[in-house]
């Protein structure tokens, strides 16, 4: 399983950025891939990756200008061998384990 922190974030409809912790808590190596509900207006960093067994790393979203509008980044996530080296890999396989939503906000 992964989590994130913080779970939300807003911002100013002139746009920003946010960074957020991604942990796993799991004994395996997990990769990810990020879904969002507005693309016109978010963009992530990075958008697949992994996650080593009990590790951490840092994933940035960022906020174009716009107009006022609630969004949501969705992070999927699957257990992966620990020599597996596309992130993508698994999941046009068809892989996913779960998902977590990060709530986006925009004043």
């Amino acid at each position: 399983m992964l989590t994130i922190e913080p779970p939300s974030a807003t911002f100013p409809a002139s746009g920003g950025s946010s960074t957020h912790t991604i942990t796993s808590v799991n004994e395996s190596r997990m990769a990810f891939k990020v879904k969002s509900s507005n693309n016109e207006h978010y963009r992530v960093r990075p958008v697949y990756g992994f996650v080593e067994a009990r590790g951490k790393m840092k994933f940035e979203i960022i906020r174009l200008e716009g107009p006022v509008k609630d969004d949501k980044i969705m992070l999927q996530y699957a257990e992966v061998p620990a020599d597996e080296t596309d992130a993508q890999a698994p999941f046009k396989a068809g892989a996913q384990q779960g998902d977590v939503t990060i709530l986006l906000k925009t004043t």
